[in-house]
């Protein structure tokens, strides 16, 4: 009998987060997803999941609050044992983020620390805690962005730390090799989400201006990075390992 895989996903009660969960389930797969701020939201989640067969459980979590990973990690144990009289999970995707947008010369401290703790900190730390219930052959997936290869002014910082990840994806996926975790990392291109307020899907001058620098004619939709999550998370991508993998329809090319 082959056991459930379980995808426990960072930022999952909404935008990129929430689809990935949902092609995740619908191929099969079992979810525990984080949310910060709306409840009523995640649970909206759960419902969903819970429709298409799959289990599914919702935790509060702010991943630029690393004192409580210690914490978290022991309500993803308890639940792992509650829900799935199980002590580890199979698949870890770190996707839970903010977007900033400021000139150089403009960013301030604050802002800079925030988009580290969120975006290098946080998931540096929080993937510390949990590897003892990521199960050995599991799949890391980090979440950079498109931003780390072309420039748009404005996104120096958070590129920075999403180019920082792309870093330690190399580095977590030669020293968690001996386990056989595969790491990766998926870079989206603009996407039509309430990300960063929404700006790519809300405003037609830079949805069109995206749509005509894309070779594919559109900015992205959370489908086609839900469907390339899916698809690096499971074994037929297995022999995928230490690889940023930009999924934006061909942007800046």
């Amino acid at each position: 009998m082959t056991t459930t895989s379980i995808a426990l996903i960072t930022g999952g009660s909404r935008g990129l987060g929430k689809n990935a969960a949902l092609q995740l389930a619908s191929r099969g797969t079992d979810i525990i997803f984080t949310y910060q701020q709306s409840a009523a939201a995640a649970q909206a989640v759960v419902a969903e999941i819970e429709w298409l067969g799959r289990k599914a459980v919702a935790l509060p979590l702010n991943v630029a609050d690393s004192s409580s990973f210690n914490a978290f990690a022991g309500a993803v144990r308890q639940q792992l044992q509650q829900h799935w009289g199980r002590t580890q999970f199979n698949y870890l995707l770190n996707n839970a983020g903010i977007g900033i947008n400021a000139p150089f010369t403009d960013t301030t401290e604050q802002q800079f620390d925030q988009l580290m703790q969120v975006h290098l900190k946080g998931p540096f730390f929080l993937t510390q805690q949990l590897l003892p219930l990521l199960a050995d052959q599991g799949r890391i997936l980090n979440v950079s962005t498109g931003l780390t290869r072309f420039a748009v002014p404005g996104y120096g910082a958070y590129a920075a730390m999403k180019a920082a990840m792309e870093t330690l994806t190399r580095y977590w996926a030669k020293e968690l090799g001996p386990r056989g975790i595969r790491v990766n990392v998926l870079a989206p291109g603009a996407i039509a989400t309430d990300f960063g307020g929404g700006t790519v899907r809300d405003n037609d001058s830079v949805n069109q201006y995206l749509a005509s620098q894309t070779a594919l004619g559109r900015v992205g939709q959370a489908d086609d990075i839900g469907g390339m999550v899916a698809l690096l998370l499971s074994e037929q991508a297995g022999w995928v390992n230490a690889q940023r993998i930009e999924a934006s329809g061909g942007m800046f090319l």
